[in-house]
Order: C-alpha cells, then structure tokens, then sequence
C-alpha cells in the first residue's frame, strides 16, 4: 500500500500536492443501488410520482454534484469535469434502481470522488422525491466501478466485490428505457 500522502511529517491533513503531475484523461464510473417498495417502483417507472420528474430532477443533482464535489469533500482537488453523465437502470424484479455515473476530465488527479458524489446525490434526490409514498427505501453499494488515466492506469472492480443481495451483475448489461 503507498504511503498515506494526506497527511504531512507531523500527522496533520493536508491538500495533496499535484502540480508536478502531469495532466492526462482521466474517466471514472461509480454505481449506487436505491431499493423501493414495489408500489414505489412502478410509480417512478410510470412517471406517476406527485413531485414531479423524478430522473431528470436527479440527473441534474449528480451532475451539479460532480461539479461541486470539493466543495463537499475536503481534500479534493476542484477539477475542470469536462463530462459528466448519470444513467438509472431500473429492475422490477428485486425491485430497484442502479444508478451510474461517468466522469471525465483532463487533470493532474482523477475524477473517482465526482463520479461517487454524483452517484450519492442522484440517489437522495429519488429518496427526497419518493419520500412521500415510501420512507423505506434503503441506498446501497455505492462504489468505484472503473478508472482511466494518470500514474496508476486502470482499474475495473472486481464482479465479487457487489454488495451482497444489492443486484445481479447481469444488469449492468440490461438498460431499459423509462419515461424520462
């Protein structure tokens, strides 16, 4: 494991030091699970929710929260995102949400927090939406699918590290069409 570089010679927090890096693409795709009650997810599917547009509404959210994200975390770099994209996977049959978000820039450091941050927020956003009809839903297995770019290269998690009941794998091939 590399040496912990957030913190300084006397064990305090600090900033990273990334102007020497060079800047490169940098890609990073983060997914997240919202649960709901079956009634629940046939209204948001149907578009029937009383808040309104329930995907766009938490589009915008994790795009807008991508972009912020080191207002937000403090020992992020603020970035130029230069893309930045969120997709839901609805699946009747658990029933559930997967979100997906995908991050881009061109940087000295990667995008991997802007991609869970925007996974986060497009899932409060469909909890705060949804709250109404169903207090239950649960927000699960938010985490770093892939990264692209920079000193350390690729990474693509590994299909074993999927929060235990959240979802089959196989759905992340699945992409079904809702009244967005």
């Amino acid at each position: 494991m590399d040496e912990l570089s957030h913190l300084d010679s006397a064990g305090r927090v600090r900033m990273v030091d990334v102007s020497t890096k060079p800047p490169s693409v940098r890609e990073a795709v983060a997914e997240g699970i919202i649960t709901l009650l079956p009634e629940t997810y046939h209204r948001l599917v149907e578009g029937t929710i009383p808040k309104g547009n329930v995907w766009e509404t938490a589009r915008i959210a994790g795009i807008m929260a991508a972009k912020r994200t080191a207002d937000l975390i403090p020992m992020c770099h603020p970035l130029p995102v230069t893309h930045a994209a969120v997709d839901f996977f609805p699946d009747s049959k658990l029933p559930l949400v997967r979100i997906e978000a995908r991050v881009k820039t061109i940087g000295p450091t990667g995008v991997e927090m802007e991609a869970l941050t925007a996974v986060a927020a497009a899932a409060l956003t469909v909890y705060d939406m949804c709250k109404a009809i169903d207090r239950s839903m649960g927000i699960t297995g938010i985490r770093l699918l892939e990264k692209s770019g920079g000193k350390s290269g690729t990474y693509r998690a590994p299909a074993a590290s999927a929060p235990a009941g959240s979802f089959d794998p196989a759905i992340r091939n699945i992409r079904k069409e809702t009244k967005a």
